[in-house]
Order: structure tokens, then sequence, then C-alpha cells
């Protein structure tokens, strides 16, 4: 789950989306479902589905502390049997803040 978050909620470029942005541009997907073209329809749906999730995880607040505390106990082991690298943590996103707390570091596995 704290791997979903953390990769739903990397950063992108441009301006970054609030809860409240969500939530219009859903209210505005709905509006234009009603009349678009099936292969429309098709984008605007899966761009909905995109959006509920990321909403999803930006309400989940204080879970997601609770989340990163249950990662960083358990990260250093696991990178260890599975020949996870620094690098590959990073990549899908895990702050180098976090992956220090875990005992992860850039030399090791």
């Amino acid at each position: 789950m704290y791997l979903e978050i953390v990769e739903a909620n990397k950063p992108k470029r441009g301006r970054k989306r609030t809860a409240d942005s969500i939530t219009k541009r859903l209210a505005a997907i709905q509006k234009e479902l009603t009349t678009a073209d099936a292969i429309v329809k098709l984008r605007l749906t899966q761009e909905r589905m995109n959006l509920t999730a990321e909403l999803a995880t930006k309400q989940l607040g204080s879970d997601f502390a609770k989340l990163e505390n249950q990662f960083v106990k358990i990260a250093a082991v696991y990178s260890q049997r599975n020949g996870i690298t620094y690098s590959a943590w990073q990549e899908m996103g895990v702050q180098p803040n976090v992956l220090k707390r875990a005992g992860i570091n850039r030399e090791e596995l």
C-alpha cells in the first residue's frame, strides 16, 4: 500500500493537484460523459478511474505516516532478501530521507 501511494504521488511537472481540483475535474468528466462519443468516453472513463484513485490516496492523510513507518521497519530486510537497490526504491518514488530511516544506503543492496 505504501508504494502505491508513493507512486501515485510522485512529483510531476506543473501545478500539483489538490483534492478540490480533482473533485472539480471529476464533476466535469461526469458532464462530458453524457455527450461524448465512444472513444472519448473510453478516455474519460480512464481519467475518472485515475483521478478517483489519486483522490483516495490524498484523503489518507495521517494513515500515510503510519504506512511509512511500517515501510521503514521492513524495507531494509526486504531489500536484502530480494536484491532491491537504493536506486530502485528511489525510482519508485521513495524519498531519500525515508530510505535513510529504513537503513538503506546508496552503496548497499
